[in-house]
């Protein structure tokens, strides 16, 4: 019996997860769209809950090869999230092959770029902070479908 049959076989609570994966990854699109365009336009960001934004959104580690804000390569890796997320809801066992190692790379990121926040640049965005959340929330769901996805299949 192939995985898919399985989770359908159990309820189908595997679509339900990928379904999570791709609305929260969502979230993570709008949050990234939001600062690319910021950044590409030069505006400033305002904070809503901390103070910091501009010295994080400005420092020199807010850009990778040649001035790409890392907000684009933020974007770009919610994107693949979601369309992989979309299609594994779909039934393309490929695409969830693939979506596990994006979430842990975006989560290893996700740590770097605190650590650079708290200890480098000593000032924290909310936006970024937002973006460290949905891509915490993101593992979170791989892994539950991963090891909690696996026992609905057993029942």
């Amino acid at each position: 019996m192939s995985t898919e049959a399985m989770q359908e076989s159990a309820g189908g609570s595997g679509r339900a997860w990928d379904a999570a994966v791709a609305l929260v990854a969502l979230v993570g699109v709008a949050d990234a769209a939001y600062l690319t365009v910021e950044h590409l336009a030069g505006n400033s960001v305002r904070c809503m809950v901390v103070s910091g934004c501009d010295e994080v959104l400005q420092s020199s580690y807010a850009t990778v090869a040649g001035g790409v804000p890392v907000a684009a390569v933020g974007l770009t890796a919610y994107f693949a999230v979601f369309s992989l997320a979309t299609l594994a809801a779909f039934g393309y066992d490929g695409a969830r092959k693939l979506l596990t190692p994006l979430v842990a790379v975006m989560f290893l990121a996700t740590l770097w770029f605190l650590y650079l926040q708290a200890f480098v640049i000593k000032a924290f965005c909310t936006y970024c902070l937002i973006s460290a959340t949905v891509t915490t929330v993101l593992t979170l769901l791989v892994l539950g479908r991963r090891f909690l996805g696996s026992r609905d299949r057993l029942a």
